[in-house]
């Protein structure tokens, strides 16, 4: 996409998995992409790793603490000068039936899951508004729309972070503010390549196009989100889960 080229795109959660493989189709893009994660040393390997593809810069960002998501962005306008497009994708699981769920648990996965998003969008916002232009893209869940059993703390997360996406595209479209989010179904990742083969077996079953999603579907997405192919779009959750719900 033409429009991406030179753009400066910020992705959390993305020294693995979903977020890495976005991170890697912005570069494709010609973007100027900054990684991040919580820990260093994977974050600046990453970063070394990507950089093959394109311009990239690492940094340590823990997203429940509101001041590492401030120094985030402080950062990546300091070193490129502006940001145009936020993707919050950092996010944990600690699943559990309800009942049996500790207070910990349910505190973790809010603080990354919507907390963190909380962080960055509004440390993002600040910016953009000076900017009078930006793009945030929240990745949600399906979880987040249907529920699941033993993911209490997690649906809860992801159901929010859809009902935040609403609330600022509305509270930033006159700032020419776009806000959307993914709800990813079950995509094929680390975290379900260790999932019991008849398990997966089942997953799959309740998909009608009969497969696993890839992180490559995810990113594409986040493209075209990010891209003036949808430059109309705001406010919404955009489901790609190959038929589920």
């Amino acid at each position: 996409m033409k429009d991406l080229k030179d753009k400066v795109v910020v992705v959390t959660g993305s020294t693995r998995g979903i977020g890495k493989e976005v991170a890697k189709a912005f570069l494709a893009c010609g973007s100027k992409v900054v990684v991040s994660g919580s820990k260093e040393d994977i974050t600046q390997s990453t970063a070394q790793e990507l950089s093959g593809f394109g311009t990239v810069f690492g940094v340590t960002c823990n997203v429940k603490e509101h001041e590492d998501a401030k120094n985030l962005i402080a950062k990546t306008v300091e070193k490129f000068g502006k940001i145009d497009v936020l993707v919050n994708n950092a996010g944990i699981t600690k699943d559990n039936l309800f009942i049996r769920m500790s207070e910990q648990d349910w505190d973790d996965v809010i603080s990354i899951n919507l907390k963190g998003v909380y962080n960055c969008a509004q440390a993002a916002i600040s910016v953009m508004m000076k900017q009078r232009y930006g793009n945030i893209i929240n990745m949600a869940s399906i979880i987040g729309i249907r529920g699941n059993a033993g993911q209490a703390n997690y649906s809860a997360s992801k159901g929010a972070v859809i009902a935040l996406t609403k609330t600022l595209a509305r509270e930033y479209a006159q700032r020419n503010i776009r806000v959307n989010a993914i709800a990813p179904g079950f995509i094929d990742t680390d975290m379900t390549q260790a999932i019991p083969e008849n398990i997966r077996t089942e997953m799959i079953k309740q998909i009608p196009l009969q497969k696993l999603g890839t992180p490559e579907d995810i990113a594409n997405t986040a493209l075209f989100l990010a891209s003036d192919m949808s430059r109309f779009i705001t406010a919404q959750a955009i489901v790609v889960d190959g038929g589920m719900i």
